[in-house]
This record gives structure tokens, sequence and C-alpha cells, in this order.
């Protein structure tokens, strides 16, 4: 059965329903870095592997992700960027023994142990699902956003991630009067974090937050994948709900099943998806599927369940198309209300998902009403479907207006973004360009010009 405890509700529960602020849930979407490559670095991450070796595009991924939130932005939706980092990470190599100028530890890194190199080259963060976790401050007993920038130990290309995620938090949600940013979990085994891409949140009673946190192993629990690591722990999972002060009534953990992540499903995102009052998910993603809805019932009283059998579509398909790693949205009234999936071309490409797809949206008894696909093939053929490139931020309209407007979507960013990476990015990159110190120059030159764009200051080490 599903971790909860139905305790009283705390101050963050104790507010009136007629009381309790409009949320908007703004989108801040990664954007893909210069260093864009298929190193097939993520294992448990199919597409990842199988994909080692080939050539990138970097301008093209990038531009690909930039056209996605600004449709998702077209449907009335708040929408935000984060930047990458900066990649070949040289203070990573140095500490690593590595030394002389930026060049030679390039040259002796790639010498001595590429893999090496390639990991501290990846364009990662530019999945920001896995960026951190986020509470809204109607939730939080303290009335405040909270922010855990995940540790991500699980992989170390991306355990280098965390400092310079939580310093892009904070230069877009600065008023501590209103955001709280809280230090990664401790990198410890028992503290894997891989954050929002296992984190959902609900709405319950009266618009009160149901945090929905699906973990791929704990202490207590004796199965354990076979083939692929469980990146989630329980106790991350526990401390990131304490952290962030949420009613423990109002929180349920789960467990992922194991056959599920050893085809593949690394991160909860990519077998199901939630929103508001809505779970989509597959038959088979969590442990306990029938204990876990029922838990989720008991919170959110109208809660819609559309399950995808496997008899429909495998685990395996579900993976390959990346049907789950769909944005699961709410359209504001004004633009005309319910809900929209925003899925990869790859969904509709694959029969047994798109006749999914449209049984779902053609479903009266939820509130899906449409599917929109979007061209994110750079990205897919790295394992990250748009779920994976946006972290969600519910947030007030008074928290919006105090957010750094700089780094939301306007089609004048848009223009600035789209000639920002003309003159930039590279048109194609191999493995082995990796090794090239012009990309570290490049890479840099570039970021420093988009952290004046998008107004973040000095949050880079090289400019530190």
């Amino acid at each position: 059965m599903p971790e909860s405890t139905p305790e009283p509700l705390t101050k963050a529960g104790s507010t009136s329903e007629s009381a309790r602020p409009t949320l908007s849930e703004a989108n801040f979407d990664g954007i893909v870095g210069p260093t864009h490559n298929y190193a097939g670095l993520s294992f448990g991450n199919v597409a990842s592997t199988s994909n080692e070796g080939s050539v990138s595009a970097p301008r093209e991924a990038v531009k690909q992700g930039i056209a996605k939130a600004a449709f998702v932005a077209s449907l009335g939706i708040p929408q935000g960027f984060l930047p990458p980092h900066e990649r070949p990470h040289l203070p990573t190599l140095r500490s690593l023994g590595f030394g002389g100028s930026d060049a030679e530890v390039i040259a002796k890194a790639a010498a001595e142990d590429f893999l090496l190199l390639a990991r501290t080259c990846s364009a990662s963060a530019m999945w920001t699902a896995n960026a951190a976790t986020v509470a809204p401050s109607c939730d939080a007993a303290d009335g405040k956003v909270h922010f855990t920038p995940a540790n991500l130990r699980s992989m170390f290309h991306r355990s280098i991630e965390p400092s310079v995620t939580g310093r892009a938090l904070q230069a877009i949600f600065r008023d501590p009067e209103r955001f709280v940013h809280h230090a990664p979990l401790p990198s410890a085994d028992a503290f894997g974090d891989e954050g929002a891409a296992n984190h959902t949140r609900l709405v319950g009673h009266g618009g009160r937050g149901v945090h929905f946190f699906v973990y791929g192993r704990s202490e207590r629990e004796s199965e354990m994948p076979k083939r692929f690591p469980a990146r989630q722990t329980l106790l991350a999972s526990q401390a990131v709900a304490r952290l962030h002060r949420l009613d423990p009534a109002s929180c349920v953990f789960a467990r992922q099943r194991s056959e599920s992540i050893d085809a593949g499903v690394f991160h909860n995102d990519v077998i199901s998806v939630g929103n508001g009052n809505v779970l989509l998910a597959h038959e088979l993603a969590f442990a306990d599927q029938a204990g876990t809805i029922e838990a989720l019932r008991q919170r959110v009283p109208h809660l819609v369940v559309v399950t995808v059998r496997a008899s429909d579509v495998g685990v395996e398909q579900a993976v390959k198309s990346y049907l789950f790693n769909s944005q699961l949205l709410s359209i504001p009234e004004s633009s005309g209300g319910g809900m929209v999936i925003v899925a990869p071309t790859e969904s509709q490409e694959e029969p047994a998902v798109s006749a999914a797809l449209d049984r779902i949206v053609s479903d009266p008894t939820n509130p899906i009403r449409a599917v929109h696909f979007m061209h994110l093939r750079e990205s897919m053929r790295n394992g990250g479907g748009p779920a994976c490139l946006r972290l969600r931020v519910q947030l007030t309209d008074s928290e919006i207006a105090t957010a750094n407007r700089s780094a939301f979507y306007s089609p004048d960013l848009h223009r600035q973004l789209d000639a920002w990476a003309d003159r930039h990015y590279r048109t194609e990159l191999r493995p082995s360009e990796l090794a090239d110190p012009r990309l570290l120059e490049e890479s840099r030159t570039a970021l420093d010009e988009l952290t004046r764009i998008l107004g973040l200051g000095s949050i880079y080490d090289f400019q530190r």
C-alpha cells in the first residue's frame, strides 16, 4: 500500500476554501546547451544509450525546444526559461586532477579519460523536470514557494548540476519574502533525488494541493529492479516534503513497478503524468496500482484516472514513444478551458500509441480534449520528451509579478533567442569534437550573452 499519513491538517491546510489564491502553472523550459551531443551517458535511459555516438544538431535542438515553449505560451499558459549550464565544466575536471590552461585541461582529459570529458560536457541540464522539486505557497505551512534542487546523484554527469541550478532559480525567484531556496539533499545513496520528474501536484478538496511522490526504492522494501537502477528513493521524497512544509495528510508516496524500471522507465514521468484532478497512467506504472489510486482518490474527491492498458500499449512502446512524457496542461478559461496533451511526434508515429491518444481525447468521461504533437527529435534521441524539458512552478499573480520577468516568454524574447542560437551554436556536433577547446570558448561566449538576455547576473563559475 502506498505510504501516506492521514494526520490533522497543519497551517498549510487551514486556509479557508474561499481564501485560497488562484494559481497559474508556469512551465520553465530548459534551453538546450551548445554542447548537446549523443555520448550515451544515461544508463537505464534506452534512447540515450541506443543513440550513443550519433551526430547531434545543437542549433536545431535549441530551436526545437524554444518552439515548443512558444507553443505552450500561445495556449495562454505562463512560460519561462532556465539556462543551460557551462560545459565542459572545467571546475570539475580541475577538481579531478587535470591542470594547466583551460585548453590543456581539456586535452589531458580527452587523452586520459574521454568518457570523463564527455560526462563534463553533457547538456543534460536541458531536462528541467529534474532540476528541482517545487511546492506552491498555498500548500506550504509558511505561505512561501519552496524550491529544492535535485542532487541527481545517480549519474555523475548530472550530479554536477545542482549548484548552478540553484543559482538560476534564485536569479529568477529573488524575493525572500515569497520564495525559499533549499540546498540539495545530501549526496548519499539513501537520498537519491531526481526532482519533479517523480513528483506531481494534483488538486484536492477546496483547491488544496495533493502531492504525489513516486520513488523507485526504499530501505524497507527488498524488491528492486534487476536490469537498471532505481534512482529516486523514498527517503529523498519524504525529506523534500518536510523541507517544503507540506501537510503530511496531503502527501502520497508510491513505489514504481520494478519491472517497468527494467523496461526503461527511469523516472515516473515516463509512465504517468498528472494535472489538476486527472492522472494519466499506464496500468503497470506502480508497484501497487490499485492501492496508489485509492490513496489518491481519498484526497482528490473527483479524481479522473485515465488508464492505458498494457494490451493496447506495452511499456516498451510507451518508453519508445514517450506517450506519458507529454505535458498535460489546463487551458485558461479565457482561452477555452479544458485540458490538452502536448506530445512528441514519436507518439503520433507509433500506431498503437496514436490510437490510444485518439481514444483518450474522444472519451467524454475525462476533460482532455486535444493532442498537439511537437517535433523534438533532438531531445527525444537523447531520452527527453516534452515533459522532461519543463519544470512546473505554480504561482499566484503577485508571485509572477515579483519574479524576474526577463526569464519569461515573449515574442520578442523568442526572436532574441533564435538570433542568439544562430550566432553561437554549431549545426552539427560529433562526440569526438567535445575535445575541441574552441567549443568551450563558444559556449562561454553564448552563456555570457544569455545571462544578460535573461537578466540572470553571474550564475556561472567562469563569470564569478
